[in-house]
C-alpha cells in the first residue's frame, strides 16, 4: 500500500467543508426538520468529493503512474508548452465524482514549479491546457529523464493546491496536490515513452500505468531534445525585450 498516504480516508482540504456542513445540517434539523435535507445532501457530497483512499503502487521502474483519477481525454504527440520540446501528451479529466487528490507519477526530483493564472473553461476541452488556470511541475527522474505534469483548473474549479517545491524529492504515489471541484491533469513525457492507455479509458491515481518510459534516453531522443533546446535558446536571443 501507499506508505506516503498522509490522511485517513478524507483529504485535509475537505475537513472544513465536511465539519461545516455537518454542523449546519444538525442545527437546521433541530430547528426546521426536513428543511435540513439540502444541507445533509451537501455534507454527503463533500464526504465523497474529498475522499482520499490509499492505493497500491506498481513496482515497474519504467512505469509512469497516473497522477489522478478520471478519464483519459488526450493521448497524442504534441509540444510540451513549458519546456518547448516534442512530447507524448496524456491528459486525465476529473469530474466532480472523482477523487481529486493528485499523486506523483515517478520517482525523482522537482526542478521547477510554475503557476499560471487563466480562465475556467470546461477542462475536457483541449484549449483548457493553454487557457485555463494551471500549475506546472517540472521533474527529473532518478535516471535523468525529464517530464512535466500540470494541474489544470476546470469549469467550476477555483483553487489549485500544490505542496511540492523545487529541489524536493518525490516518490511515486506521493500526494503532491489537490484541485477542487472538476479539473484536469496533463502529463508531458519524452517522445520515446510508450502509452499504455487509450482515450475514453477510466483510470485510477497511482494504480493505473499511463506509459512506460525507458530509464535511459536513446540516441535519437537525445538529439531531438538537444536540437529543440538550441532552437528555443536561439529564438529567445533574437526576440526583442
Amino acid at each position: 500500500m501507499n506508505r506516503f498516504y498522509p490522511h485517513p480516508l478524507i483529504a485535509r482540504e475537505g475537513w472544513p467543508f465536511i465539519l461545516g456542513g455537518l454542523l449546519l445540517s444538525v442545527l437546521v434539523s433541530l430547528c426546521c426538520g426536513w428543511w435540513s435535507l439540502p444541507f445533509w445532501v451537501f455534507t454527503v457530497f463533500a464526504v465523497q468529493f474529498f475522499r482520499d483512499p490509499a492505493r497500491d503502487i506498481p513496482a515497474d521502474p519504467e512505469a509512469v503512474l497516473c497522477p489522478a483519477d478520471g478519464r483519459i481525454v488526450v493521448v497524442e504527440r504534441a509540444e510540451d508548452p513549458f519546456r518547448k520540446v516534442p512530447a507524448l501528451k496524456i491528459s486525465v479529466f476529473m469530474n466532480v465524482f472523482n477523487v481529486h487528490s493528485q499523486r506523483a507519477p515517478v520517482d525523482g526530483t522537482v526542478t521547477q514549479v510554475d503557476y499560471f493564472p487563466g480562465q475556467f473553461v470546461n477542462a475536457a476541452l483541449d484549449k483548457a491546457s493553454t487557457e485555463n488556470e494551471r500549475n506546472a511541475v517540472f521533474a527529473t527522474t532518478k535516471s535523468g529523464r525529464e517530464l512535466t505534469f500540470v494541474q489544470v483548473a476546470g469549469l467550476v474549479a477555483r483553487r489549485i493546491l500544490c505542496y511540492v517545491q523545487p529541489g524536493e524529492k518525490i516518490t511515486r504515489g506521493q500526494r503532491y496536490g489537490f484541485i477542487r471541484f472538476g479539473s484536469r491533469v496533463d502529463v508531458y513525457l519524452p517522445t520515446d515513452a510508450v502509452p499504455l492507455v487509450a482515450i475514453g479509458e477510466k483510470v485510477r491515481a497511482s494504480e493505473t500505468i499511463l506509459a512506460r518510459l525507458p530509464l535511459e534516453a536513446n540516441g535519437e531522443q537525445t538529439v531531438i531534445e538537444t536540437a529543440s533546446a538550441l532552437v528555443q535558446e536561439a529564438a529567445e536571443e533574437v526576440l526583442p525585450e
